[in-house]
């Protein structure tokens, strides 16, 4: 079960910060972990595959902003979820 409030509070930046970018890519990962796991039991559920590769999309393309936008957040993030990042850019 994913605690909505506990991953806002561990990534905002501020008091009522709930919308930034590194809340957004904290609370798909969760819903991530929690459908692959699901999946993992349920190799069958071609639905929830498809949800999958939609959740997993959507959080590339925030990180991918937050790779343009703020690199060093960027990096901090993927080390504090266990992301992999790709080798666009070289700093």
């Amino acid at each position: 079960m994913i605690d909505k409030k506990q991953i806002i509070t561990e990534n905002q930046k501020a008091g009522n910060d709930t919308g930034s970018t590194a809340v957004q890519v904290a609370l798909l990962t969760a819903r991530i972990q929690n459908l692959s796991a699901h999946l993992s039991a349920n190799k069958k559920d071609k639905h929830g595959q498809r949800g999958l590769q939609l959740l997993n999309g959507q959080r590339r393309r925030l990180l991918k902003y937050l790779e343009r936008t703020d690199y060093d957040q960027y990096i901090a993030l993927t080390d504090k979820l266990g992301i992999r990042r790709g080798q666009r850019i070289v700093r």
